[in-house]
């Protein structure tokens, strides 16, 4: 099996909102949530530390994210009123991921240089005792830099580990986002620069094509898109949420990588869980689909990747027919050699070009 690096997970997120244990087996979780309200908001559960085993998931990128105020569910907790709150947020969250990795060192690490990650990927290619196995490796990654209330503050999140920030989630005071357009600001142009004095790297989901294009023809440090679809695949969208070919192309320019989402909104045009679409009107070809329109404009396979945004306000109900877990990500080899595509390209796009990326580009 090929080593897995999934470059989005809403982990603390969900641990706040929905008190989910991810150190649970999947099945457990699903259990507990049968008789909720948590499955109606948020969709089955698709993580678990089993699944995380049994599929070979060995990196994940684990987000800090908070909902501003303007765009919460009744049900939120994880959101923002002002700039304070959502720094106070995302320490909250940092402090549940320091200590979670504390109290399971056995099943999930923090990694924040080459060594960590090197070291994590030595213990993933050794065997291990039936019953035990490896600790998933934990990039963080902040979804939306409203937490950054002064520049000042970002040598202390590059101390606390955090190596990857996405100005936007929804439109921020840096730039433009989902649903809400706009171009980089003047304090957004400052935001990117000190990010790239500290070799943060820039993560541009989210961000609309006008502060994307900008940041990537501005931006000196590395850049990524953690989880985005191929709007050339969505005729007739009028989403922002999506990347352009021309947005896609200048990241294979600078070296980046896409992850591509398996997410049935973002692969069928008007599917919507809310509406009553149904799961299988979206086949695991649509979500192919997107990962090789990344590589046909490459023409390799070497920026192309997974971006699960797993459980990130969906789960198994919004999810293509095949995928029943994260474990499932592995049919993408199978899917994509379908297509044509060897068993080196498959091995890229499942963790290879995400490993590459780290590699260069986290400190050693």
């Amino acid at each position: 099996m090929h080593l897995i690096v999934d470059s989005h997970q809403d982990i603390a997120w969900n641990m706040l909102t929905f008190k989910r244990d991810y150190t649970r087996p999947l099945a457990e979780t699903r259990r507990i949530e049968a008789n909720t309200l948590i499955p109606d908001r948020n969709g089955d559960s698709l993580l678990g530390w089993d699944e995380y085993q049994r599929g070979n998931v060995g990196i994940i990128f684990s987000t800090l994210f908070a909902c501003p105020a303007r765009k919460k569910e009744l049900w939120e907790t994880q959101w923002y009123p002002d700039y304070d709150t959502a720094r106070r947020l995302y320490r909250e969250q940092w402090t549940l991921y320091r200590k979670w990795t504390d109290s399971h060192p056995d099943k999930f690490r923090f990694i924040a240089s080459t060594g960590e990650l090197d070291a994590l990927i030595q213990h993933w290619s050794q065997p291990v005792q039936e019953g035990e196995g490896h600790p998933v490796g934990m990039v963080l990654l902040m979804e939306g830099a409203e937490g950054i209330r002064s520049l000042n503050e970002l040598p202390d999140w590059w101390e606390m580990g955090l190596r990857m920030i996405g100005p936007a989630w929804m439109g921020t005071r840096y730039c433009g986002g989902t649903n809400e357009p706009g171009p980089l600001t003047d304090e957004g142009r400052e935001l990117i620069s000190a990010m790239a004095e500290l070799n943060f790297i820039l993560d541009i989901s989210h961000m609309d094509e006008a502060a994307a294009l900008e940041s990537l023809d501005r931006y000196d440090g590395a850049v990524m898109a953690s989880h985005s679809n191929c709007v050339a695949l969505l005729k007739g969208t009028d989403s922002n949420r999506h990347v352009s070919d021309r947005v896609i192309e200048k990241l294979i320019e600078r070296g980046g990588v896409i992850g591509s989402v398996p997410f049935n909104t973002f692969l069928k045009l008007g599917w919507s869980r809310k509406t009553g679409s149904r799961r299988e009107e979206v086949s695991m070809d649509s979500y192919i689909a997107h990962i090789d329109h990344v590589c046909q404009l490459a023409g390799n396979s070497l920026h192309a990747g997974i971006g699960s945004d797993f459980d990130g306000g969906f789960g198994l109900q919004s999810v293509p027919t095949g995928f029943e877990s994260i474990a499932d990500l592995q049919m993408i080899a199978l899917k994509l050699k379908e297509r044509g595509y060897t068993e080196a390209d498959a091995e890229n796009v499942l963790g290879g070009n995400w490993l590459r990326f780290l590699r260069k580009n986290l400190p050693s």
